[in-house]
């Protein structure tokens, strides 16, 4: 299997995207526990409140699957301050293709500012130009209107719903939504 390492940090216009790290534990934890209510219905991992050294083994475990090409989480703080503001990834689905999937969550705070959608992008860029993907896709619960739109901002179509694909965290049946971009559709590979 032939892994790249995605090429971080990258600056955007606002934003300062690099490698999770399980330095930042704390501040993570913070946006975590201040956006917890708006995280549980989505995320599985905030299924319940988790504790800093939960936050910190999470994050070290993302360093090391960084390192070996398994996933791409990253971290976006403002460019201007340094605070933390999103948490996102570029994870491999398939290398023989290549395709990728890209997720997100942005604290509380920092919502409602275009803050996704910027990394979103850049990940996307990252993605079709560094590490050659073909396809990428970004999926999430179908009632999730935020992310949906998140997806949408970007760029991405809606290419199908899978009914009853997953179980949400309060035990219910969900149904999932999938977004993709392909390689012939990015316009952003000048």
């Amino acid at each position: 299997m032939d892994h790249r390492i995605l090429p971080l940090p990258v600056e955007t216009r606002r934003l300062v995207l690099r490698p999770a790290s399980a330095q930042d534990a704390l501040i993570v934890q913070a946006a975590v526990e201040e956006s917890f209510e708006s995280l549980h219905p989505w995320m599985p991992w905030a299924a319940q409140p988790q504790s800093l050294e939960e936050t910190q083994a999470f994050l070290a475990g993302a360093e090391t699957r960084f390192r070996s090409g398994e996933e791409f989480a990253v971290s976006g703080f403002l460019r201007e301050g340094g605070t933390f503001v999103l948490s996102t990834g570029l994870h491999p689905r398939n290398w023989a293709v290549p395709r990728f999937e890209i997720g997100y969550w942005c604290r509380t705070s920092m919502q409602g500012r275009g803050y996704v959608t910027e990394a979103v992008l850049a990940l996307t860029r990252l993605a079709f130009v560094d590490m050659q993907a073909v396809r990428i896709e970004i999926r999430c619960d179908a009632r999730n209107l935020d992310s949906r739109r998140e997806a949408e901002r970007a760029g991405y179509r809606l290419e199908a719903t899978l009914r009853c694909d997953d179980r949400a965290n309060d035990g219910s049946l969900r149904d999932t939504a999938v977004y993709a971009i392909l390689r012939q559709e990015y316009r952003g590979l000048d």
